[in-house]
């Protein structure tokens, strides 16, 4: 499986690896959030948005902000889809979606929404508005 859009939503596949898991082999709850950030990036790089682009203007986005609702857990040797969509941005917030399914969307893994705020990384300051380039770039992922 690869990456792809669908309806808004940029889904990210993963299959469960025994590193991902407990000795019961049901997947612990720290990959999840892995599974999560590695969607995130690869959506941004999915526009055109490198993460490194963000780190070159001196841009950092740390999590102010993280709700998970596990609804049912993954086991070993099953795949399942890191689904996930910006909200449009209001202020210096940027608010991402998730949702972990199976492949054929019938199983609800995981929901989850995760709120990261830009901060000038030499300043330690919140940035009050984006880099021009890639508040641009945003738009092409926020939910509608």
């Amino acid at each position: 499986m690869v990456a792809t859009t669908t309806a808004g939503w940029f889904d990210y596949p993963v299959r469960v690896s025994p590193h991902h898991t407990d000795h019961g082999g049901i997947v612990w709850h720290g990959s999840y959030l892995t599974w999560m950030e590695e969607a995130r990036v690869e959506a941004l790089r999915a526009i055109g948005v490198d993460y490194a682009d963000f780190v070159k203007v001196g841009c950092e986005l740390p999590v102010v902000d993280l709700a998970l609702r596990y609804r049912k857990s993954l086991r070993l040797g099953e795949m399942a889809l890191i689904r996930c969509q910006m909200q449009a941005v209001k202020g210096v917030r940027l608010v991402w979606d998730y949702e972990i399914r199976s492949p054929d969307y019938a199983t609800l893994y995981l929901t989850g929404q995760v709120t990261l705020v830009a901060m000038d990384w030499q300043k330690g300051k919140i940035m009050r508005k984006l880099p021009p380039t890639i508040a641009a770039a945003l738009v092409k992922i926020t939910k509608r």
